[in-house]
């Protein structure tokens, strides 16, 4: 394992834009026990709906919750930041993503986008692409010039981030499991920010 390069974005907790609707905010997360706990529910949501974000269903809430508490420790490092979409009448977070930053020393320009999240009930409302818009401005603020992510191939993600103007890179077969079993391919994409 190669050493890893830490550097931490500014620190905006109110983050960056609304969407057009003034229904959702989005800013960074925080370690409060609310959010982690409305930021599981989100995980848990999209792992019953079917989505193949690292985890399988059953998803147990307590696992959700850790995964939670470790990434929020993660940010109040450095190593990466996390997006929280909240409604702004209930202030309840329906959506997320998060920007890895904690990479090796020879890629201090790159970062990771992981995690992009949204509740099924917010779905189909463009928050999807906030979320993408959001952690686009975030790599800026923290200096990112190049970003990678995956996501399953034909879903809707891959579609939204081709139509964002990410760039495909390919697809690699068998790369994860559905969450009730199965394989899934994953497509590559990547981001250039320097232009």
């Amino acid at each position: 394992m190669g050493a890893h390069m830490t550097t931490a974005g500014p620190r905006n907790p109110e983050c960056m834009l609304q969407t057009m609707n003034d229904v959702y905010r989005i800013r960074r997360a925080t370690e409060a026990a609310a959010e982690v706990a409305d930021l599981a529910e989100v995980l848990c949501d999209c792992v019953e709906g079917g989505a193949s974000v690292s985890f399988m269903s059953p998803l147990p809430r307590a696992r959700a919750l850790a995964f939670w508490e470790t990434a929020l420790a993660d940010a109040t490092r450095g190593e990466r930041i996390v997006l929280v979409a909240e409604e702004i009448a209930s202030g309840t977070i329906v959506g997320t993503v998060q920007l890895i930053l904690s990479m090796p020393e020879n890629q201090p320009h790159r970062a990771d986008v992981a995690k992009m999240l949204v509740h099924r009930r917010a779905r189909r409302s463009g928050l999807g692409a906030e979320l993408m818009r959001a952690v686009e401005s975030a790599a800026r603020e923290a200096g990112r010039t190049l970003l990678v992510l995956d996501t399953v191939t034909g879903g809707d993600a891959e579609r939204l981030y081709a139509g964002l103007g990410w760039q495909r890179v390919g697809e690699i077969p068998n790369y994860a499991l559905w969450p009730t079993g199965g394989f899934c391919s994953t497509t590559v994409f990547y981001r250039d920010l320097s232009g």
